[in-house]
């Protein structure tokens, strides 16, 4: 873990331990719903990976999250199996997922990420939070924005005003601008903001706008 002190004033959770364990809640009774009622399309999307290509059909990756805490996100696989096998992501080659319009259906609409539903009933995840991050990343964000431990507060999540707004972040400058709107959400955040940030994903999902 990363010492670094933050150099800003602590910063107040918007939601308190009541809204905090009603959001608990909320994450297990829906991520419990939906993967059940998703069960057909995690059977579809398994078996076609399965049919496309070798390995396995999830991919697992180490995540920080709640409290500074490792875990394993979980998602569809869409790469080869050694894409990020030394921390340095490889270009697909003939025959990978990733060059398939399997794999690029998957990523564009956002399914490769529905296995997360787990991360969520087990607590690694919540609906609505900060974006997870690998160690890596968080190392180089620290070194620029030690305030980055305040995100330790939240529980990961599926998406949030940052994803909507700020989109894919693949570039240092978009991390920190990120990390801003994530510490934002966490000085404002509450169940009413939470629906509407989950309304809001849903809408963009089915309109086909990319997030």
């Amino acid at each position: 873990m990363n010492n670094t002190q933050p150099t800003d004033i602590e910063l107040r959770d918007g939601m308190n331990a009541f809204q905090r364990a009603v959001k608990r809640l909320f994450d297990l009774l829906l991520s419990a719903l939906l993967l059940l009622l998703l069960s057909p399309v995690f059977l579809l999307v398994s078996l076609l990976i399965r049919r496309r290509s070798e390995g396995p059909v999830f991919f697992r990756q180490e995540r920080i999250g709640y409290g500074g805490r490792p875990f394993q996100i979980v998602k569809f696989r869409t790469m080869p199996q050694n894409y990020e096998s030394d921390g340095i992501p490889r270009l697909s080659g003939r025959g990978d997922l990733a060059t398939e319009p399997l794999g690029r259906f998957l990523r564009e609409h956002h399914l490769d990420e529905l296995p997360q539903l787990w991360n969520v009933l087990v607590g690694d995840m919540s609906f609505v939070g900060p974006r997870p991050e690998r160690q890596y990343f968080i190392d180089q964000i620290m070194q620029r924005n030690p305030d980055y431990v305040y995100i330790y507060k939240m529980r990961p999540g599926l998406t949030s005003m940052a994803t909507l707004y700020n989109g894919y972040t693949d570039t240092m400058e978009k991390m920190l601008i990120r990390l801003q709107m994530d510490l934002e959400y966490l000085k404002k955040r509450s169940l009413w903001l939470d629906i509407k940030i989950i309304f809001t994903t849903a809408n963009y999902l089915l309109n086909g706008k990319k997030i």
